[in-house]
């Protein structure tokens, strides 16, 4: 019924091609565009709404591997792409099945039968169109994915818990209070014309659009969520890639649903079955689990029929990329005391399927894992009650918070501020602002708390603005009683002291007398060692590579990763991920010259395939590249080299540095361990992680970028784990040191971190990619700065867009490959007269 995953973003997650639906469709045909397919484009809508159609093969390849691997993608393509394409792209998650629609049916099923994810090779459109109704009525049953938070309890052996923690708590009480939430005109509004233009053109949902308009009751919102329609659609994508706008204007109808549980509860012992398709890393993610609780994200479908459930996995002879699993549910109606289920049979779309459903945020004890003789996977689970589980004194103390007080946008707000979902937490304020009266008591601390959000972001003018609104409004309206006067006082004292903190003294070299430029091994620390802990850099970057839109000319960067600064040479080599090569660039140069490759990708030796990191070894004079695409570590030599020499194979490599002795360290996504190579080595000797995929202090998930200071500490952008971990050297564990409360972008939280580098005083800056920033983090402080950039994403000179490669150079400025503006930024160093600003401070964290 879905495919069981816990909220995972990969990098390349395209966020400017949003649908509101789960599944989208994907067509590559050079003939994509004629008269005969766009009428068949418009059946195809009345099954996948969202299409993408391309005659361009790369462009198609990039947009496939840029979606999360929650989406779920089908892919159309004719018999000659085909063949070019689908090798890369099969062993995708996102991909689920594919479709070959050609002219010549028998010699494309010669090749296209090795493949499992290939559904069929037609020749006829109607027939595409009737074998793809087929599959996605099982399709969209089996591979749906599902959002869970998992309740870590064993907080011993080094486990750390408080991200996955606080998913779980906050994900209870986010739905407490959008159910306790009024709904209006507006937000009904709002959710129809949200339809209209994600439906335009879609004849068949419009009508269905038009009919739920004229004919929806709130005793009939399970008939109209178990039919095929955008009700179901849109919701459980909202639910399970947890879109919280979407879900609050969506929050009447959710209420309906609650409300329908609740009068039609069980009220007898239910067994109910659930059938999935998961990847070995969702169900090994199950397995370190047993004994531990799961909160689901959505509406909960099951059956009580095993049969039925069990006719959905399909059969089981046929080789498939995924597991097949069944979940077996005990759900007994006398401990529930929240979350209602019911057998929804009479009151569904579908009387005869015999549905159980399970109320949003229900959650379950998993007992037991275990795989029967006919290679299914059976997983064991038990529906618990709210005081079942070690955090119930939190969660209750959390929502009597809420619950002590009318529900309103506000608390909505402060809600997810409290989540790190600080722009969200600004558009609700604002929302609010906008429906109250001008003298509503509620404004004081609205102003207040938009001041405060503003200053917690950097946005210092902002804060002033909203500070100066607030002092008038009680100027104007001297009853207003909501916000006291000591309150708001130390508020704006606050405010005042973080604005005088936040600048720096100018930056003051210190050449450091023992510092032998010419040895390759210590030349990071040199770039940091300089940086006084005083230095504020200006908020307007220059860019000094790419910035003339995605392309592979000598202007044009796409997707760079990567970047090192080879100061004694004033040369900056880019790692042009897209472009498959590396792009050196002299300072001040107008263009960039390739280095090495630029002739496509490919395994030969004198070709990379998506190189996302460089360094240089000077002793060598060549420079050392991750070729991630071709698994492996490649050396190529800086006099006009033409082939690159493989040092170190079989490696799904990410990011790479040199320690002072000369040794090379690497990152392993798919190992997730960071290993030295000494000179000669074969093997080499793990560093960090290398205890499986996991957030445990030995552990780490998709490491990307390392940084080794002078005391051979490694540093590790823990990705998936949104946290910097620090490994001494010899070290059986890691210890945070930015990040590690979960994703968000809360002062104490980190979104996919990449680069990172560290001063010599073991401060770090790390590129917090997902939030669009520049982060900086003291040792031992429990939250960060920001640097540089905002929480938005922007192609102004002032803004970020996924930040991945970060480095400095002897003079301190910051450099920051821009990643998705195609570009790299300098930020300068501000000066600014130690005179002007008396206080000498390492950057305070957010908020403070």
């Amino acid at each position: 019924m879905a495919t069981a995953v816990l909220p995972n973003d990969d990098f390349h997650t395209n966020i400017d091609d949003k649908s509101l639906e789960i599944f989208s469709l994907v067509w590559l045909d050079a003939n994509v565009d004629v008269k005969d397919t766009r009428n068949t484009e418009v059946k195809l809508r009345s099954i996948i709404n969202h299409i993408k159609k391309f005659q361009d093969i790369k462009q198609c390849q990039q947009y496939i591997e840029r979606r999360s691997e929650n989406d779920r993608l089908v892919i159309i393509v004719s018999g000659r792409l085909g063949q070019e394409i689908i090798p890369y792209i099969h062993q995708l998650r996102q991909v689920i099945s594919i479709y070959v629609y050609c002219m010549d049916e028998t010699n494309n099923e010669q090749w296209a039968f090795q493949f499992t994810k290939i559904k069929s090779v037609v020749v006829d459109l109607d027939e595409l169109v009737s074998q793809l109704t087929t599959d996605h009525k099982i399709q969209k049953k089996v591979e749906e994915p599902l959002s869970i938070n998992i309740l870590t309890t064993n907080v011993d052996a080094g486990k750390s818990t408080t991200g996955v923690n606080g998913q779980f708590v906050y994900s209870q009480i986010l739905i407490d209070c959008l159910l306790r939430l009024r709904s209006n005109e507006i937000d009904k509004n709002e959710l129809i014309n949200l339809y209209k233009n994600e439906y335009e053109g879609n004849y068949t949902e419009l009508n269905n659009l038009h009919e739920f308009q004229e004919d929806y009751s709130s005793d009939k919102v399970l008939w109209w969520y178990t039919k095929e329609t955008f009700f179901y659609k849109t919701l459980n994508a909202a639910l399970r890639t947890q879109s919280i706008h979407i879900i609050f204007l969506f929050r009447s109808l959710i209420y309906d649903i609650y409300h329908q549980l609740q009068k039609y509860q069980s009220k007898k012992f239910e067994r109910v079955y659930r059938c999935q398709l998961m990847s070995n890393d969702e169900l090994n993610s199950l397995k370190q689990n047993i004994g531990q609780f799961i909160s689901v994200n959505s509406f909960f479908s099951t059956t009580d029929d095993r049969s039925t459930a069990l006719f959905l996995l399909g059969d089981i002879t046929t080789k498939i990329d995924l597991e097949r699993v069944l979940f077996e549910i005990d759900a007994d109606p006398k401990i529930v005391n929240t979350k209602p289920f019911a057998n929804i049979s009479k009151l569904s779309y579908f009387p005869d399927e015999s549905e159980v459903l399970f109320m949003i945020g229900s959650f379950f004890r998993l007992n037991n894992i275990t795989r029967s003789d006919d290679q299914i996977w059976i997983i064991k689970m038990t529906l618990c009650n709210d005081d079942e589980h070690d955090l119930k004194r939190v969660l209750m103390h959390m929502k009597h918070q809420i619950n002590s007080e009318e529900a309103n946008l506000r608390t909505l707000g402060k809600l997810l501020w409290k989540m790190g979902k600080l722009d969200l937490a600004e558009k609700y304020f604002n929302r609010l602002l906008q429906e109250l009266p001008s003298n509503d008591s509620l404004l004081s601390s609205l102003y207040e708390d938009l001041a405060e959000l503003a200053s917690q972001t950097g946005d210092y003018d902002m804060s002033v603005l909203w500070h100066q609104k607030l002092l008038t409004f009680k100027e104007e309206n001297p009853l207003a009683i909501n916000v006291s006067v000591n309150k708001t006082n130390n508020s704006i004292s606050n405010f005042i002291r973080q604005k005088l903190f936040a600048f720096k003294k100018p930056y003051q070299s210190t050449v450091n007398p023992n510092v032998n430029k010419t040895n390759d091994s210590i030349v990071q620390s040199i770039l940091v060692n300089h940086i006084n802990i005083n230095i504020k850099w200006k908020q307007h970057g220059n860019t000094i590579a790419g910035g003339n839109g995605q392309g592979n000319q000598l202007n044009q960067l796409d997707l760079p990763y990567g970047i090192y600064l080879d100061d004694d040479y004033q040369t900056i080599y880019i790692a042009d991920y897209g472009n498959h090569r590396i792009v050196e660039r002299k300072y001040g140069a107008k263009n960039g010259q390739v280095v090495t490759s630029g002739n496509g990708k490919n395994n030969r030796s004198d070709t990379l395939d998506h190189p996302t990191d460089v360094i240089v070894d000077k002793k060598n004079d060549s420079i050392i590249i991750c070729d991630r695409g071709n698994r492996r570590v490649v050396r190529w030599s800086r006099q006009n080299g033409k082939n690159g020499k493989t040092i170190i194979s079989d490696i799904d490599c990410r990011g790479l540095t040199m320690d002072k002795n000369g040794d090379l360290y690497v990152s392993d996504t798919k190992k997730n361990e960071v290993r030295r190579w000494k000179q000669g080595e074969r093997k080499g000797t793990i560093v960090a992680g290398g205890n499986g995929q996991g957030n445990d202090l030995n552990q780490l998930n998709w490491p990307t970028y390392i940084f080794v200071d002078g005391d051979l500490s490694v540093y590790v952008s823990d990705y998936r784990n949104h946290r910097v971990m620090k490994w001494m050297k010899d070290a059986k564990k890691g210890i945070v040191v930015a990040g590690g409360n979960g994703q968000g972008n809360a002062f104490t939280q980190l979104s996919h971190p990449q680069g990172v580098i560290v001063d010599h005083l073991g401060n770090i800056y790390v590129a917090d990619s997902f939030n669009n920033r520049i982060t900086f983090w003291c040792e031992g402080s429990w939250g960060g700065s920001i640097v540089v950039g905002r929480y938005r994403k922007g192609e102004q000179s002032s803004l970020l867009n996924r930040p991945t490669g970060l480095s400095f150079d002897v003079e301190g400025n910051l450099y920051i490959v821009d990643c998705y503006n195609n570009r790299v930024e300098k930020f300068d160093i501000e000066e600014i007269p130690p005179e002007s600003y008396p206080y000498s401070s390492k950057y305070l964290p957010l908020g403070y």
